[in-house]
């Protein structure tokens, strides 16, 4: 998931411990990302956007890890946290009038779990509160993509490899049709 922004986008903004009340995604907590974190997570964006990126004829094995290593900003970057271990990571920095979410990634064994869900409310309370509108980008066909559409998030632009997708302030979360 290449995606948002949240806060201000000061470290004491993404440094806030957070708690969900999910079962399946419980006591998880955000700490700042330092410069040490980088290789660790270009390495979970290797493995998170692998599948994607081949069924789109545009896996690269180093271009996936340096995308990540360019653009790698520790004050604008919360590392995920389950029991000690990284479980994944989320990017959100001010740019072009909006917070932009990018470098949203949880390990393999922490997804479909809740924990993005989570993660992207904790993510999503911070830029409501300050009434930002959210942007990020999906690569076309990412599963990812139901989630934030699932948040608020519509698509703005597309093209062949990118979907490009907004929320507005407030924009209130679908919640899943009843049976």
């Amino acid at each position: 998931m290449d995606a948002g922004v949240m806060g201000s986008g000061t470290r004491s903004d993404l440094a806030v411990s957070a708690r969900t009340t999910s079962a399946h995604a419980a006591g998880w907590v955000l700490r700042s990302a330092v410069a040490a974190d980088i290789e660790v997570i270009a390495e979970l964006r290797a493995t998170v956007m692998r599948a994607d990126l081949e069924r789109l004829g545009r896996y690269d094995e180093h271009r996936v890890r340096q995308r990540l290593r360019d653009s790698f900003s520790p004050q604008h970057t919360s590392i995920i946290m389950i029991d000690g271990e990284l479980a994944g990571c989320v990017t959100v920095r001010p740019a072009e009038g909006r917070q932009w979410l990018e470098h949203f990634y949880l390990a393999p064994r922490c997804q479909g779990r809740g924990l993005g869900s989570a993660v992207l409310r904790t993510v999503l309370e911070r830029t409501d509160a300050q009434g930002m509108t959210v942007g990020l980008n999906v690569l076309q066909g990412s599963a990812a993509r139901r989630l934030y559409e699932r948040h608020g998030f519509v698509v703005e632009a597309q093209d062949p490899i990118d979907v490009f997708m907004m929320r507005p302030p407030g924009a209130m979360a679908s919640t899943p049709a009843k049976a």
